[in-house]
């Protein structure tokens, strides 16, 4: 498998942050295209290139490009809008070498009803459009549990709908366990974010004892922060690595490992921290 990092977790310009990824090893980037420097709306050609010519003068490429609008699909008269921008993302992401637009499409309801049928509708638009270009439109998980997220994607009749596996996300909204999700989702991941974090709610382990801001904080403390789930550095919360590494690798998966550290008061130094934790986890586990 491979380490990449998302550039805007550095916080720096793009070039910047593709330097910063860069200097810690990583293989590739992912970058978003629907804000920033390379935002689809404002990108020219010229641009384009050059941005190109920065990833691979670095000796990386795009992992993936985030093509996400924060919207999800549930809106008729908002996907108008959207799917068309999403196709200019993917028609994006072939310029810059990369098969891979990933998104957010908003929760999947458990049931039947005419939200899931507009949200089925804008992905299987999406699905034919990628598979004409042999593209993958990933759709993250989190928003809900592993086989509710698979049923979905098998009813949309064509392949071109794939998944950004995001292990935190699993444990942190949905409560799944990346573990086992992986098996069930295995034919459809084609990137993945490595990140971390727990759930704030009565599945708090009792013994949990975490440091935010230099602080220590246990279960009550916790708990008593009012918030749904909580990000933490690689290791640190209820992803376990070493069954869901494995588990991903019998999948067939040997793409990439893609750092994303959403919070922190240093992120050049996460991110390094998070890419010596892969590197030493693929080492052990001999993947």
């Amino acid at each position: 498998m491979k380490i990449g990092v998302m550039v805007e977790s550095f916080r720096k310009s793009f070039r910047e942050g593709v330097e910063e990824a860069a200097a810690l090893g990583a293989d590739g980037i992912q970058v978003y295209a629907t804000r920033g420097e390379l935002g689809v709306d404002e990108i020219t050609k010229d641009k384009l290139r050059e941005a190109l010519d920065i990833v691979e003068s670095h000796g990386m490429v795009f992992s993936a490009i985030c093509g996400d609008f924060y919207v999800g699909f549930t809106d008729p008269e908002k996907n108008k809008i959207y799917v068309d921008k999403s196709k200019r993302v993917l028609d994006l992401a072939k310029e810059l070498k990369c098969d891979v637009v990933t998104t957010h499409i908003g929760t999947v309801p458990g049931e039947e009803c005419e939200t899931k049928e507009i949200m089925r509708s804008a992905c299987r638009e999406l699905a034919l459009y990628a598979d004409t270009m042999g593209s993958a439109f990933a759709v993250e998980t989190g928003p809900e549990k592993a086989q509710l997220l698979c049923d979905f994607l098998d009813s949309l009749g064509a392949g071109g709908v794939r998944v950004n596996f995001d292990p935190a996300n699993l444990v942190m909204v949905a409560g799944d366990r990346p573990e086992t999700a992986v098996g069930t989702l295995g034919k459809y991941i084609v990137h993945t974010h490595a990140k971390d974090g727990i759930k704030l709610d009565a599945s708090l382990r009792k013994d949990i004892q975490v440091t935010i801001g230099g602080e220590a904080a246990g279960h009550d403390q916790l708990l008593a922060m009012g918030r749904a789930y909580l990000e933490l550095p690689l290791g640190e919360g209820d992803v376990h690595f070493d069954t869901y590494l494995p588990a991903l690798a019998a999948t067939g998966f040997d793409g990439f490992l893609t750092i994303e550290r959403e919070v922190g008061e240093d992120p050049v130094r996460d991110i390094r921290l998070a890419a010596d934790f892969l590197r030493e986890k693929l080492a052990t586990l001999q993947l």
